[in-house]
């Protein structure tokens, strides 16, 4: 068997400031903000109140409704979860978004291609949430840096993202549908349901992995 490759951290982009992550799906106001609201939920929990100065998290839609609210079912499922869905304001996909975030996960592999189509080297830093999930799982946790310390959560994050671009082409799903969440704009309250467990089921280990730090089970 091939040696999987290990990233280790003084190969990371050396960019500044709070760790960005943008979320991307088609319209906007289902998925990707229940993946936004979600993560920022998550981390919270974990960092507490000072969360969001470390890692930015926010969403858009590669058609997405400018202005719109968030779609009735998905705030619903949000508060299920506990999560926050009050403020929120639906965003078409802008060039600014790609340049400006370090880590763009995706709802599909349409999406991610659409990403990595608008340039501003985004291939490195653009997977699907779920291809996101399988990469960091992969990850041995003792090749991160540590998470305490002014900048070191942002490093952190930076040098996964680094390390799972670099396990990309060694680690395949087991299908291409795999590695993609279903759109449940216009289903039933059910379908949504199964789309917000399966995006909370994806990003946990993630949020885990960018903070150094375990969820706590109630």
């Amino acid at each position: 068997m091939r040696p999987v490759p290990r990233l280790h951290h003084e190969h990371a982009e050396r960019r500044v400031g709070a760790f960005r992550i943008l979320y991307v799906c088609t319209g906007g106001v289902c998925r990707s903000p229940m993946a936004e609201r979600l993560t920022r939920h998550e981390l919270t929990l974990r960092l507490g109140g000072d969360a969001e100065t470390e890692i930015s998290v926010e969403s858009a839609g590669t058609w997405g409704h400018e202005g719109a609210p968030m779609e009735t079912h998905a705030a619903e499922i949000l508060a299920e979860f506990g999560a926050d869905s009050t403020g929120f304001v639906g965003r078409e996909l802008l060039d600014d978004h790609v340049i400006e975030a370090d880590l763009v996960l995706t709802a599909t592999r349409d999406h991610r291609a659409q990403v990595i189509s608008m340039g501003h080297d985004a291939g490195l830093r653009t997977f699907t949430l779920k291809e996101f999930t399988r990469l960091v799982r992969a990850i041995d946790p003792a090749t991160l840096p540590d998470s305490i310390g002014p900048g070191a959560l942002s490093e952190r994050a930076r040098v996964l993202v680094r390390a799972a671009a670099a396990l990309r082409g060694w680690l395949l799903a087991a299908s291409p549908e795999a590695d993609e969440v279903d759109d449940p704009y216009g289903a039933p309250l059910g379908m949504f349901r199964n789309c917000g467990e399966e995006i909370f089921d994806a990003l946990d280990p993630i949020v885990t992995a960018l903070t150094g730090v375990s969820r706590v089970r109630v």
